[in-house]
């Protein structure tokens, strides 16, 4: 009988003493070659109480889950913010914190677990030229600011929770269908559209730092 062993996650990294993941999105246009893009926004979902890692509070999902569907049933709950903040607004919070070259670099590398993810199934998916799949990324970081997958979403969850959030993922619906480009539009050799950069296709993607 097959199991699957997961650690706990002790010791994440807090702000404002609560708990956060992140969800993170990828678009996969090819399996065969792989051809990768990464939509520059996202968004970090918090707790609504303090992260306590007491024995008393291990079942209390408030403290530990940053679910939506579990934080929307707390008294506490801000309808305003959804418990969400913008991933430019948690990169820059974080710069101010680590410095602009730590927090580059911790960018850098959930780029590359989302990367190494894909490349690990790439040879065991089912290629069709005629489709494309949206991923959904949930990561966290821990207070030693090392990244770790959670899991990865296929057909990730689109209800949005507060206007900013409806704005977002409707952008990134418009940009994702420009990618595509079912009217063939594009020139086909374009590295950023509509809020998303491609970021590997059939190897890694040399960054511009003016991009």
């Amino acid at each position: 009988e097959a199991y699957v062993v997961q650690r706990y996650l002790q010791y994440p990294l807090l702000i404002g003493g609560k708990k956060f993941d992140m969800r993170l999105y990828a678009l996969v246009t090819s399996f065969s070659p792989l051809k990768v893009y990464q939509y520059r926004r996202g968004f970090a979902r918090f707790t609504n109480s303090r992260y306590s890692s007491d024995i008393q509070d291990i079942y209390n999902g408030f403290v530990h889950l940053t679910n939506v569907a579990i934080q929307k049933t707390a008294e506490n709950y801000d309808e305003r913010t959804g418990g969400k903040m913008e991933l430019q607004a948690l990169k820059m919070y974080l710069m101010s914190r680590y410095g602009v070259e730590r927090v580059d670099a911790l960018f850098w590398e959930m780029q590359l677990i989302i990367l190494r993810a894909l490349l690990a199934v790439q040879h065991v998916m089912i290629n069709d030229k005629h489709c494309f799949e949206l991923y959904g990324y949930d990561l966290i970081i821990d207070q030693d600011l090392k990244v770790w997958l959670l899991e990865v979403n296929a057909s990730p969850s689109l209800t949005a929770n507060t206007r900013d959030d409806y704005l977002m993922k409707t952008e990134m619906l418009h940009g994702m269908l420009d990618v595509v480009d079912m009217e063939q539009l594009l020139e086909g050799d374009e590295e950023h559209i509509s809020g998303w950069d491609l970021i590997y296709d059939n190897g890694y993607i040399e960054i511009d730092p003016e991009q």
